[in-house]
């Protein structure tokens, strides 16, 4: 089997998960639905026989709606008919912006670790992944690590923030290295924003709003996350015209256009401040709540800014190898989680110790995992 049919590590966890019946703290989907104005909205939009293919570059309410987010959260100013791009959730936008961007042996230099699809798609669109690595525990970006990433080669950055899967939220400091360096090399910059309102500490910058990087800047962000509907894949990229039509060009031969009543609901969706808000602070309660569990057992726990994620040491327990971990912890603690050297391209020793949970879950839920840990520890 070749380096792009391998099963991804969220396959492999959740079918352990089923197979034990663990709790599923690796895999990011939240257990409870969205707010439920935004799910009737849908079911309005059924109704109404919004049941066909959408346009192309999705329903002109939502590519509205998407524009005037973008201006009232960012003052960010696009054309929704030229420059928005509905898609199949963020990761077909990530994917029809590679596909269509990357050449055969382009270099894209993105954050390490990364989401494990990012490196698959850049492989399949014909180029190779340069790390620009983050060392734990802090995650932060140098000037050093960047410098080490590019070369003549680069074509791209790809670059998440709120950052999966540490739950750092980059600073502006680091935001303009990386600027720097798209400026320096002329590089097009391709950031991944899904979790841009799950954040709980600090503040989610654009890198598109800072200085000369709107003209050379896809954003790329979805309603699942943000929403709690990540069943829906209802995701968008945003930028420069010549941009948007080059990834229009690829999307029209992956999906064209689809979901159309949840398109509809996504219009309404965005204009719901408060829920939005109340989501979010909640996350960070749950956040907390599962820290305070994970010390209480025995873990070192890092600092996690945003996202549904957070990391956990294992080596006060005695366990330096967190893969090896992960596949014994749903059978000896009946809990799930995903090693974050799943997520790097050669991770160290701490990384390799290290355990990515998600608190995107009922409270209910949180508990019996955080029991189940602490049974677990206290019996080894």
């Amino acid at each position: 089997m070749s380096d792009r049919q391998q099963t991804t590590i969220f396959s492999v966890m959740t079918a352990l998960a089923e197979q034990t019946g663990a709790i599923n703290l690796g895999q990011g989907f939240p257990d409870e639905d969205g707010p439920a104005a935004v799910i009737d909205a849908a079911v309005a939009a059924m109704r109404a026989g919004h049941n066909q293919y959408a346009a192309l570059a999705g329903v002109a309410s939502l590519r509205e709606a998407i524009a005037e987010h973008q201006r009232r959260r960012y003052g960010i100013e696009l054309d929704p008919q030229t420059q928005i791009q509905v898609t199949f959730g963020a990761t077909e936008a990530l994917a029809a912006t590679l596909i269509a961007l990357v050449e055969t042996g382009d270099e894209v230099a993105m954050l390490d670790p990364s989401y494990d699809a990012y490196g698959a798609v850049v492989t399949l669109a014909g180029g190779s992944a340069r790390p620009i690595v983050l060392e734990p525990p802090h995650w932060r970006v140098t000037a050093e690590a960047i410098a080490a990433a590019i070369g003549p080669r680069t074509r791209a950055l790809l670059l998440n923030s709120p950052h999966n899967p540490t739950g750092r939220v980059l600073d502006r400091d680091e935001l303009e290295l990386l600027a720097a360096a798209c400026r320096e090399h002329d590089l097009i910059a391709i950031t991944d924003e899904v979790y841009e309102h799950l954040v709980f500490d600090g503040e989610h910058v654009p890198l598109a709003t800072l200085h000369g990087m709107a003209e050379r800047t896809l954003t790329i962000s979805s309603l699942g996350k943000t929403h709690s509907l990540t069943g829906w894949k209802v995701g968008w990229a945003s930028g420069p015209a010549e941009l948007v039509a080059a990834v229009r060009g690829v999307k029209q031969y992956l999906s064209f256009s689809g979901g159309t009543p949840l398109q509809h609901a996504a219009a309404t969706a965005l204009s719901m401040t408060a829920e939005i808000e109340h989501l979010s602070a909640t996350l960070a309660g749950k956040r907390d709540r599962l820290s305070a569990g994970l010390r209480e057992a025995g873990f070192d726990v890092l600092d996690s800014a945003g996202t549904y994620f957070l990391s956990a040491d294992a080596r006060a327990l005695g366990e330096p190898d967190a893969a090896a971990l992960c596949m014994r912890l749903p059978r000896e603690a009946g809990v799930v989680a995903i090693p974050i050297g799943a997520f790097c391209a050669d991770p160290g020793p701490q990384a390799r110790a290290l355990l990515r949970f998600a608190f995107c879950k009922r409270e209910d839920v949180l508990d019996d995992a955080i029991e189940r840990l602490g049974r677990w520890a206290a019996g080894r």
